[in-house]
């Protein structure tokens, strides 16, 4: 899948032939002695902490990205807790109220960042 001087052609893909295969999982040019160990590496099923099966290659992606029991942190209390529990949580937390340094009221904490637009 490289370009290559004519000249050296064949040489080429005699060596080619030889010694790379195709993997059947992901059609990526593989040599032929490592073909077990990417195998093995990538594309074996492993299981989720979130019960779900993929291949381990792409574990790393799903576990930061779209698991829902990935770590996130509150955007009121910067505690950490699952991606799946922040919903819930941030309604509560949000609905905690703070004095305003300026006016002096209770302001909620989802309403805090608003709140120097028409405090006072």
């Amino acid at each position: 899948k490289k370009d290559i001087p004519a000249v050296n052609f064949i040489i080429h893909e005699i060596h080619c032939r030889r010694n790379i295969g195709i993997c059947p999982y992901c059609s990526d040019s593989i040599p032929k002695s490592e073909m077990k160990n990417h195998i093995e590496a990538e594309h074996v099923q492993v299981t989720c902490k979130c019960r779900m099966k993929m291949e381990n290659s792409l574990l790393k992606d799903h576990e930061a990205s779209s698991c829902p029991l990935r770590p996130v942190l509150c955007q009121f209390c910067d505690i950490q807790l699952a991606f799946n529990k922040l919903q819930e949580h941030e309604l509560y937390c949000g609905a905690r109220t703070e004095p305003c340094g300026r006016c002096g009221r209770h302001v909620l904490l989802k309403e805090l960042q608003e709140h120097p637009r028409v405090c006072g």
